[in-house]
């Protein structure tokens, strides 16, 4: 009986222990998250980036491009675009140059673009690497672009992510997205 008076002690409190264990205290919520808000979200990076180039609400306000339900925003929309990348892209003439190079930045509610990110890949989204002397060109274009359009929500100027999208083949220039 002593026994079993034990053994139900025993196990009363190996529950009891286990209860206990189990529950966890609250974690307190660091002031810097370890991730980003989106996937995509471009963060400050002070050896690239213009120092002065800002999000006028913060980065945490900045809208996604699928938020907006709309293409580029640019004075003159794309058909403006595409004839400043007529004009000044010079093609570089290679059968091994194809694929795709997404170049994504964001404009803050002053119309400025920056913070610009380029992604370079095949035709099947695989990372690859283009001759330097492409992606300066439609990087250096991209960038000079100063018309895009100062987007509104409820009446107020708010900042919001872009990306345009160059098809290459065999170094021609052949296709930009959105």
């Amino acid at each position: 009986m002593k026994n079993y008076r034990k053994q139900k002690k025993l196990i009363v409190i190996l529950i009891f222990a286990s209860i206990l264990l189990s529950c966890q205290s609250e974690k307190k919520v660091s002031e810097k998250q370890d991730y980003l808000r989106w996937v995509g979200d471009i963060e400050q990076n002070d050896k690239i980036d213009q120092l002065d180039f800002k999000a006028c609400h913060g980065d945490d306000e900045i809208l996604q491009y699928f938020n907006l339900g709309e293409g580029p925003i640019y004075s003159g929309e794309k058909s403006a675009i595409l004839n400043i990348f007529k004009s000044r892209y010079i093609p570089l003439a290679d059968k091994e140059q194809n694929g795709l190079i997404r170049i994504r930045f964001f404009v803050n509610c002053k119309g400025k673009a920056g913070r610009f990110r380029i992604f370079q890949s095949d035709y099947n989204y695989q990372e690859i690497k283009f001759d330097n002397r492409i992606v300066t060109q439609l990087a250096d274009i991209t960038k000079s672009i100063e018309n895009w359009k100062v987007l509104y929500r409820r009446e107020v100027p708010v900042d919001y992510y872009m990306y345009l999208i160059f098809k290459i083949t065999n170094g021609q220039l052949t296709e930009i997205l959105p």
